[in-house]
């Protein structure tokens, strides 16, 4: 800033533009391993009565402090809680967490004895418990030609056991599984891909109504919205849903993929789902959406067409459509946001349809489930939102069916669960959901893949006096202030290294008690 000041006004813009730049926000930086002792002592001190005149102190929230690992053992973190018996405080446990960096040689990681022996010589139990926690990636980013291919959905699945009899075994069937589960909508591996552009297209209509400006998707048709339209009036002289039925299955085989088909399109597609297809790959302005409607409406007031539509269309056009069927159709004014109101509707309509049809034919849900999502009456945008918790649903279901193949019974319990959750709960992609799953499910999956995490702790003593000693090995490393140096690189994703590297973590833990 000084040799800034000293420049022209336009090179000490360029210079602080540059030192802005270059600034960095600067995190919680980690101690030695001395000062960091001093705060634990403190806080020890702190918390012993007859450390003090009066005995007034309340217990203290838990204490961690971040280490510079610059001691022989590896210090990462120091941690400090109190031990209560009701209100009054009785102890302290201290906690030290180790790290090393990342090795592939699995002779020098600390063996199961190695880890029961620390414990006891810390503790002098009695008796000890072993508990085992694994974690594995069933769903996510993938390896093409030695490159990562990242992806923001993600499948894992958490293993607890008892009874550990050598580092990184592979869980047991008799282990609690539990997954985690969080996709990101718009995955193109998704049998979901193209209704989530559906969707896309849906939303465009929906900002633009709210904030007033609207930024068109490319078109998928190359021919024009109103010569699409005016192509499919031409076509819609016969009043049979057997025609609407037949250009339906001709649409899908010209536009969509055979995966998406076998999930989600429909056979029974009515007349204003039809026309939604058309425009919704065709439309680039709020002209086309008007000019478009003009031509149906006219259509329907001299006669020319007698469409079918389905008996619940709740579309403004689907009621001008009963309407036709008695020769009295109201005026509509194709002016302002009505047209876009109106092609919204259409939209919503349709892809409500969609998503019944699978939750339905599925059996894993019922209407009664469904009406919080259907409802239309609340406003527009509100209704868009539902629908996109609806469509995350199914991004959720379908990747957990198509991909890890859980049966009937798990992707029901799911469906609920999301149900359940977006009720109340706003749209969060970043969410996971959590579903208990027998290991033999998945076991094809991980028994012959690397965990992502795996850990082994060893436990004596009861209630707060409980004390543990634990190893937890990981593809990655679990403290994120310090700089690991390591001449292994971290090639575990999808488990295509043969011979792994894992970075180590030991946590343990010592009771101190007052007198």
């Amino acid at each position: 800033m000084t040799e800034a000041s000293n420049l022209s006004d336009g090179d000490a813009d360029d210079a602080n533009d540059s030192a802005h730049v270059l600034q960095t926000e600067i995190g919680p930086q980690p101690l030695s391993v001395m000062k960091a002792r001093q705060f634990l002592s403190w806080y020890t001190l702190s918390q012993n009565a007859s450390m003090s005149a009066e005995d007034t102190n309340l217990p203290l929230y838990p204490l961690w402090v971040r280490c510079d690992m610059s001691d022989p053992a590896g210090t990462t973190w120091f941690g400090a809680e109190t031990v209560c018996v009701g209100t009054k405080v009785t102890g302290v446990k201290l906690y030290s967490i180790t790290s090393k960096g990342s090795t592939a040689d699995k002779r020098s990681l600390t063996t199961l004895e190695e880890l029961k022996q620390e414990h006891k010589k810390r503790h002098h139990p009695s008796s000890v418990g072993i508990k085992g926690s694994a974690r594995f990636s069933l769903f996510g980013s993938t390896v093409v030609e030695n490159t990562t291919i990242e992806s923001q959905s993600s499948v894992t699945v958490d293993f607890k056991w008892s009874h550990v009899e050598s580092i990184l075994e592979t869980p047991p069937l008799s282990s609690t599984a539990t997954l985690n589960i969080k996709i990101a909508s718009g995955d193109m591996r998704s049998p979901m891909f193209e209704m989530y552009r559906e969707l896309e297209f849906l939303q465009t209509l929906a900002d633009g109504l709210r904030t007033g400006e609207t930024e068109w998707m490319e078109p998928l048709e190359s021919t024009s919205a109103v010569n699409l339209t005016k192509a499919y009036l031409e076509e819609s002289w016969v009043f049979f849903p057997l025609h609407l039925f037949q250009k339906t299955s001709k649409l899908k085989s010209e536009t969509e993929t055979p995966i998406f088909n076998s999930f989600l399109e429909r056979g029974d597609l009515d007349f204003v789902e039809q026309l939604w297809v058309r425009m919704r790959k065709s439309v680039t302005s709020y002209q086309d959406i008007g000019d478009c409607l003009k031509l149906v409406i006219d259509a329907l007031r001299y006669g020319d067409i007698k469409p079918w539509i389905h008996r619940d269309s709740s579309s403004s056009l689907s009621k001008l459509i009963l309407q036709s069927y008695h020769q009295q159709i109201e005026h509509v004014s194709l002016t302002g946001v009505t047209p876009v109101n109106m092609l919204l509707e259409m939209g919503l309509d349709k892809m409500r349809k969609d998503y019944i049809n699978y939750l339905i034919g599925e059996e894993l849900t019922t209407l009664n489930h469904l009406c919080f999502y259907l409802s239309t009456e609340v406003d527009l945008q509100e209704q868009v939102i539902r629908l996109r918790k609806l469509h995350h649903l199914l991004e959720i279901i379908v990747t957990c069916s198509t991909f890890l193949g859980l049966p009937y019974d798990r992707l029901f319990l799911l469906t609920q669960l999301c149900l359940q959750h977006y009720r109340t709960s706003p749209y969060d992609e970043e969410h996971e959901f959590k579903l208990q799953i027998k290991p033999a499910l998945i076991s094809h999956f991980y028994q012959k893949e690397h965990p992502i995490l795996w850990g082994v702790e060893v436990s004596s003593g009861h209630g707060p006096r409980e004390v543990r000693t634990s190893l937890h090995l990981s593809d990655r490393p679990l403290v994120d202030h310090v700089i690991f140096e390591t001449d292994y690189p971290n090639d575990t994703v999808n488990g295509d290294s043969e011979d792994p590297a894992f970075f180590s973590t030991m946590a343990y833990c010592s009771l101190v008690n007052f007198a």
